[in-house]
């Protein structure tokens, strides 16, 4: 395929008249705030189609795609193997409201995959998920409180909702509206990667915690990897105490390691989310754990979660597709020399420009911040230039170059990607860098 295009001539007339069309019928014209480049300004890109590594918007531009989908294009758009299933899956019918086989074999490769789950349900989103997971945490301790953690962003459920990052906090509003005083007192608020806050917290509300959710590595206020003395923390108390650890492992899933975040860094949850990767591209989450856990899910125990259109069959197949790939043609040897490629020579050209940044990354999710770092938690990234970055980013758009549109979001490599994709990445990021200093 030709190279990125470098001509800062890209034309966006039909984006911005399909923009205003979706305005009048979409609040604020999309359909999830990160769409809405309200982190970047101007008005987002509508994409037409995509291929392997690249998108390309109603105006007819190419860009290689570091979003994928915001993660689940692992190994890129429309992999043959991937439409394949969904060929024959369609075939069969789109949605029957039922049981299929699809759903067990989905079910029987995140089990091989996943030591810490032993059993696992389907849902439709990440949100849906970690709704489920924080209800049977309840439902299985008895117990009502739950902690989560600045700029973790766990989709919207209510109780989650107090403090947020991802697109809220992209848009400066880091507490929603229409989220009751009741249930956000239900949620205990700590900053993330600080031990002895977790301790404190737990000192407090002794026998009170139902849970704690976490990002194992944070995509949502950028990437940030956790010290291994705060997951060693996490364990450690939750098991004293008798809660429960979740871990959402919506974005990490099948990213970072097969068996994600956990495996790599080599801890045991009780409860994990996924979502992303497991779908293949199609909407789907699920949420699994020890199977004295799972068994308190209706109908097997009495906590009530059900979906219409969970396991749908169009997700399973792409799902299983997408899993059996990751296992017959392991891409993560190649995701890290990719990404690691990327990220140097992103830092490189940042030291020649002169302009002050820091990287973090683990595997195939990295974040370029506009500050000297380090960036562990949601105080230390939000000290970012997210003017500067909005320049970085609308300056790769005109080379070719569609990065997530937030300092506060993770971009991601894909298998689909290629050597010439990083150098032409890169050499586009050296233009923009040299033109901010």
């Amino acid at each position: 395929m030709e190279a990125a295009s470098r001509s800062h001539n890209h034309n966006r007339n039909r984006s911005r008249a399909a923009f205003e069309r979706a305005k009048k019928l979409i609040p604020g014209g999309v359909n999830s705030p990160a769409r809405a480049f309200g982190g970047v300004g101007g008005d987002p890109l509508f994409i037409d189609r995509a291929l392997g590594a690249y998108l390309w918007d109603l105006d007819g531009s190419r860009y290689i795609d570091y979003v994928g989908s915001w993660g689940p294009m692992i190994v890129g758009h429309r992999h043959p193997r991937v439409l394949a299933a969904l060929e024959v899956a369609l075939a069969h019918g789109t949605s029957f409201g039922a049981p299929t086989e699809a759903e067990t074999r989905l079910a029987e490769l995140i089990v091989a995959a996943v030591p810490s789950i032993d059993q696992v349900r389907m849902v439709n989103s990440g949100t849906e998920a970690t709704m489920s997971a924080i209800r049977l945490a309840r439902g299985f301790t008895g117990r009502e409180l739950i902690v989560k953690f600045s700029g973790n962003y766990h989709g919207h459920v209510d109780s989650l909702l107090v403090a947020a990052g991802s697109s809220a906090a992209t848009l400066g509003v880091p507490n929603s509206p229409g989220v009751t005083r009741g249930t956000a007192g239900d949620t205990l608020i700590l900053p993330f990667n600080d031990p002895q806050a977790l301790a404190t917290a737990f000192d407090k509300h002794s026998r009170q915690i139902a849970g704690v959710i976490f990002e194992p590595i944070v995509g949502n206020m950028g990437c940030v990897p956790p010290s291994q003395e705060f997951l060693s923390a996490l364990r450690e108390t939750t098991a004293a105490d008798g809660a429960l650890l979740i871990c959402d492992e919506v974005m990490t899933g099948f990213r970072v390691a097969p068996g994600g975040a956990q495996q790599l860094y080599g801890f045991r949850p009780d409860i994990t989310t996924l979502g992303k990767i497991v779908g293949g591209g199609l909407p789907v989450g699920a949420y699994g754990g020890r199977s004295e856990i799972m068994q308190h899910v209706l109908p097997a125990g009495r906590v009530f979660q059900a979906g219409t259109l969970s396991g749908n069959p169009l997700a399973m197949a792409a799902g299983i597709a997408t899993l059996e790939l990751l296992r017959d043609e392991p891409p993560y040897e190649r995701l890290e020399q990719l990404s690691a490629r990327l990220a140097d020579g992103w830092l490189a050209a940042a030291r020649s420009a002169g302009v002050a940044c820091c990287l973090n990354r683990v595997g195939s999710m990295l974040t370029l911040f506009f500050q000297p770092g380090p960036v562990t938690d949601w105080d230390s990234a939000a000290r970012s230039d997210t003017a500067r970055f909005a320049r970085f980013f609308w300056g790769l758009i005109e080379c070719g170059v569609y990065l997530p549109c937030s300092q506060f979001e993770a971009l991601f490599v894909s298998a689909a990607h290629s050597d010439e994709d990083i150098d032409n990445t890169i050499a586009a990021a050296s233009d923009v860098l040299a033109s901010l200093a």
